[in-house]
């Protein structure tokens, strides 16, 4: 689903009301990202290698992109339907790919595509669908950018797929584990609730840690990092809280990965009344994960 404009305003002293530290990660971009992927929303590293896509209406194509220059080094099609792709994560042998866009609260047809990766490249059999809903939701009445029930970010983790909600009217993201060996439409289970502040658009894990990104409509970009205090659980303490900078200058942030040499980054082309900013891609190296850099 296109994602909604934002309209710039002054950033208020409320915003950092919880202790911030600021990551400006505008002198961390790599490169503007190809035309072909102006509007990709997540992010995902297999084998050391980097994957992105492009969200709803466009072709269902995954692309292999360089780390160091952002260009892309490969195109593979994918027997599936994109009617709002937003997030992709992988087990070591299959790619995830969530299905699940939903900023009208409207959709019955929540899915996650899971695709084999063999001897270097995609099956071209149709995807495996892993079907689910949210026991919660009773009310389907479209409410455009403003329901609990969006989701865009998705992780796999001791044999789960981990969901965090994009809840545009709490501020929140929820906590939701999927069985990828479900095979019929199963209910999510939900595990535990954060108030970010934000709407998360992406998340990534690496090393005992839960890493959650997105946005507010005042176009601040924030990034949490969160301690997994237990296997799976990551919400019984209080994340370490960045502030990016804004989709004015950085883009509208929709992908994060993470891995031992640092945070890989994505953002789609952002289209405001002020102006619009490219596609790009930012890499932040571990050793300056640091408070203050």
């Amino acid at each position: 689903m296109k994602k909604l404009l934002f309209f710039a305003v002054i950033i208020s002293q409320s915003v950092f009301s919880q202790e911030t530290d600021f990551l400006k990660i505008k002198k961390y971009k790599v490169s503007y990202l190809d035309d072909k992927i102006r509007e990709t929303s997540g992010l995902n590293l297999f084998k050391n290698r980097l994957y992105t896509f492009n969200d709803s209406g466009n072709t269902p194509e995954l692309f292999e992109i360089d780390k160091g220059s952002g260009n892309i080094i490969s195109v593979m099609k994918i027997n599936a339907s994109n009617t709002d792709w937003e997030a992709l994560a992988n087990d070591g042998e299959h790619f995830y790919i969530g299905d699940f866009g939903n900023n009208l609260g409207t959709r019955k047809d929540l899915k996650i595509f899971k695709i084999p990766f063999q001897k270097e490249n995609l099956t071209i059999d149709p995807a495996a669908t892993i079907s689910f809903y949210y026991p919660e939701q009773t009310d389907f009445t479209p409410k455009n950018t403003d329901t609990d029930f969006d989701v865009e970010a998705m992780i796999w983790l001791n044999g789960k797929l981990h969901l965090f909600t994009k809840e545009w009217a709490s501020k929140a993201t929820t906590h939701y584990i999927i069985d990828p060996e479900i095979s019929e439409n199963q209910k999510a289970q939900k595990a535990e609730t954060y108030k970010t502040g934000f709407v998360v658009t992406d998340a990534a894990y690496f090393a005992q840690k839960l890493y959650l990104i997105g946005y507010t409509k005042k176009t601040e970009v924030f990034l949490d990092i969160f301690d997994e205090t237990e296997p799976g659980i990551f919400f019984n303490s209080s994340p370490k809280h960045y502030y990016l900078g804004s989709s004015l200058s950085i883009g509208q942030i929709e992908g994060i990965a993470v891995n031992e040499d640092g945070i890989y980054i994505s953002g789609e082309k952002f289209n405001s009344p002020l102006g619009s900013t490219k596609q790009g891609l930012y890499f932040i190296p571990s050793d300056k994960n640091k408070p203050g850099k």
